[in-house]
């Protein structure tokens, strides 16, 4: 370590980047930060915002080097130097960046080469859920690579044997050695990788992303596949290709791939039903909202816990726009999305979008006298009167976000049945109580409910992800619990009474009715009144390892509001920086 890191380390007040840190934010809201954590946990995290100055210093360092050997690749406009893992690579800079766009690139860009040098290939259904396989004849191994070197020439791309893992084994593809090498070996083929990024560069897309190109043996007329790809151990080597839509790299949309009918069957875990999203959300801030919520506040009615009018559950820090980020990124297999609220409408959303419908709650309640509402659990019982909804569907609350890639098959089987995740935390058992909270008091309720028709006791609650759901299910929940359904619908703010549809019932109800089963799912929850969010996020944002997160807060006040979105926006902003079609 050098004496300046050594010296930011031991005192990063020092540091250029706390420096610059209190020339960014206003005195009031650095005085709001440290009022929430302890000073342990701020000189913790100003220790880290230097060593990550000093780590930007060395990527700089790193890229001038690498750019100075390997000007002509790194100059264009659509390049830029990053650092992926402690090393300086060069990226491709692509503004609408996704996990999918970055996929097919690849794809077309070894497809396109190989055509280009009349190498046959077909691409084929990997067994891995994020790459593109392509497959040519073993006997044209050193044509395609002749191909592929020169696409690397002019696409700066990073080469390595299939099966070894990344960073060390992920060669610069401008070396001829390497390509001399796998033309004269034996191994079964190649992978290539693109870093591709976006204009902020927070967001970089690597070898998962990439294409695997393999090499197939022949032997009595076949092509023999040199590694398992869950479909077939070899093809016609005299069979003519067929030309289909892209299902080789789980991608969506009108690309079609050149591969072999052995290929081009549809399995029996595919799913082709349509699949929407619906959100609900509240703009917490919009004075006439606040009047309203306030009026009906001081009239008598049911009895409702404090939460259930908490400030805190009606903030909005943007997380609308940057969850529907994480939607268009990681599930564009996603038909149509509904907006479900009190009309109203973020500047920023673009209604004209074909893919996207508002829907206000005079569209989905019967009975005008249940409105204005304020009970996030009448709402939910209503969603499967949106006119046009699919029959499978993703309901989602505004502070839940898809953290990486997705499949269908992540909330659904291809036979139509939907998943659920288990949360371990616990129904407490006895009757509703006025101490419960209002999610403790529904689930109580449902666990009525369910002890009633099918005689066993739910005990779980359920996590914060996507909920999948059918609209048939819970057409007939209405039906069968009429009177419940319709109380939960008539109450303005949560109840005890309430029951919990769409989050917690339906799950139940459908498993035992042989329509739902449960599952895992890789998954965070954030506490924004937790004195250790901060680091949590961070560390989610670095490993970018869950499927799905929520950050959540029930229990803060309205004085807090602005420290949580000095905490949270930069967060979401670093995380999801590529903006939506949903946005204007």
């Amino acid at each position: 370590m050098s004496r300046g890191v050594a010296e930011s380390a031991a005192n990063p007040e020092s540091s250029a980047a706390v420096a610059a840190y209190r020339r960014m934010l206003p005195v009031a809201l650095r005085r709001v930060l440290a009022s929430r954590y302890a000073p342990q946990t701020r000189a913790k995290a100003k220790r880290q915002l230097a060593a990550l100055a000093e780590t930007r210093r060395r990527a700089r360092v790193q890229g001038a080097l690498l750019s100075e050997r390997l000007r002509a690749l790194s100059q264009a406009p659509d390049r830029t130097v990053v650092l992926a893992a402690g090393r300086a690579r060069i990226a491709l800079v692509d503004p609408q960046l996704t996990p999918v766009r970055a996929r097919r690139a690849g794809l077309q860009s070894v497809t396109g080469a190989l055509a280009e040098a009349g190498v046959d290939h077909f691409c084929l259904r990997g067994r891995e859920r994020g790459r593109s396989v392509v497959a040519v004849a073993d006997d044209d191994r050193g044509k395609a690579c002749a191909a592929l070197r020169e696409l690397c020439a002019s696409e700066p791309g990073y080469v390595t044997a299939p099966g070894r893992p990344a960073g060390r084994h992920l060669a610069p593809a401008d070396d001829p050695r390497i390509w001399r090498r796998i033309a004269e070996s034996s191994g079964r083929g190649l992978r290539l990788t693109w870093f591709r990024t976006e204009p902020t560069g927070r967001l970089i897309l690597a070898e998962r992303y990439g294409c695997e190109v393999q090499f197939w043996p022949g032997a009595d007329g076949q092509l023999l596949a040199p590694r398992p790809n869950g479909v077939t151990a070899a093809v016609d080597a005299a069979a003519p290709p067929v030309t289909v839509e892209d299902a080789t790299s789980w991608g969506y949309g009108p690309v079609r791939v050149r591969t072999r009918a052995e290929f081009a069957h549809p399995l029996p875990q595919d799913i082709a039903f349509p699949i929407d999203a619906v959100y609900t959300w509240v703009d917490g801030d919009d004075p006439a909202w606040l009047r309203r919520r306030a009026a009906y506040a001081g009239q008598t009615g049911p009895a409702y816990h404090d939460e259930a009018a908490n400030p805190a559950r009606y903030a909005d820090h943007d997380e609308l726009r940057y969850s529907l980020r994480s939607l268009a990124a990681h599930a564009p297999w996603i038909r149509r999305v509904y907006l479900v609220t009190d009309d109203q409408v973020p500047p920023w959303l673009d209604t004209t979008h074909p893919g996207l419908c508002v829907i206000s709650h005079r569209d989905i309640f019967d009975d005008s006298r249940a409105l204005p509402t304020f009970n996030s659990h009448a709402i939910e019982s209503r969603l499967h009167h949106i006119d046009g909804l699919a029959e499978h569907f993703l309901y989602f609350n505004d502070d839940v976000f898809l953290g990486r890639e997705t499949v269908p098959q992540d909330f659904f089987l291809a036979g139509g049945l939907t998943k659920f995740f288990p949360s371990p935390a616990l129904v407490p058992f006895g009757p509703p109580d006025p101490d419960d909270t209002p999610v403790s008091a529904a689930a109580k309720n449902n666990r009525l409910l369910i002890e009633r028709c099918f005689g066993t006791t739910p005990v779980h609650k359920f996590k914060h992800t996507p909920h999948p759901l059918r609209r048939s299910v819970l057409t007939e929940i209405e039906a069968r619990f009429r009177a419940e359904h319709r109380a939960t619908g008539g109450h303005r703010f949560r109840s005890q009474d309430d029951i919990a549809v769409a989050s917690s019932l339906h799950h139940y109800y459908a498993f035992h009715t042989g329509r739902a089963t449960p599952a895992r799912i890789r998954y965070a929850y954030l506490d924004l009144s937790e004195p250790n969010v901060e680091r949590r996020l961070w560390q989610l944002l670095a490993t970018r390892d869950r499927t799905a997160f929520c950050v959540n807060d029930t229990v803060s006040q309205a004085a807090d509001s602005q420290g949580q979105t000095v905490l949270l926006r930069p967060f979401l902003q670093a995380y999801f920086p590529v903006p939506s079609p949903y946005e204007r």
